[in-house]
């Protein structure tokens, strides 16, 4: 059997997450996700507008809208 490797484009439709919906940190940032940045640099590009701002579900439970996550790996970091 031959397996075809995935192209760029192809690579980049395959995100580990859904096209809508909500996804959890854990999910965005490596080794599982695809932005390497750490969680303490996550955050404080959250707060300075870097990074999406996420949504909270609950106390506890904060998550961002895929398209938000999507747009960002696809058009990269814009400076404030």
């Amino acid at each position: 059997m031959i397996v075809k490797q995935p192209t760029g484009a192809e690579q980049k439709s395959r995100l580990p997450f859904p096209e809508v919906g909500l996804i959890r940190l854990s999910a965005i940032l490596a080794p599982v996700g695809p932005i390497p940045v750490s969680r303490s640099s996550w955050w404080a590009g959250v707060r300075n507008g870097i990074y999406p701002q996420p949504v909270k579900l609950g106390p506890r439970i904060t998550a961002w809208r895929a398209e938000d996550i999507r747009h960002l790996i696809n058009n990269g970091i814009k400076e404030q």
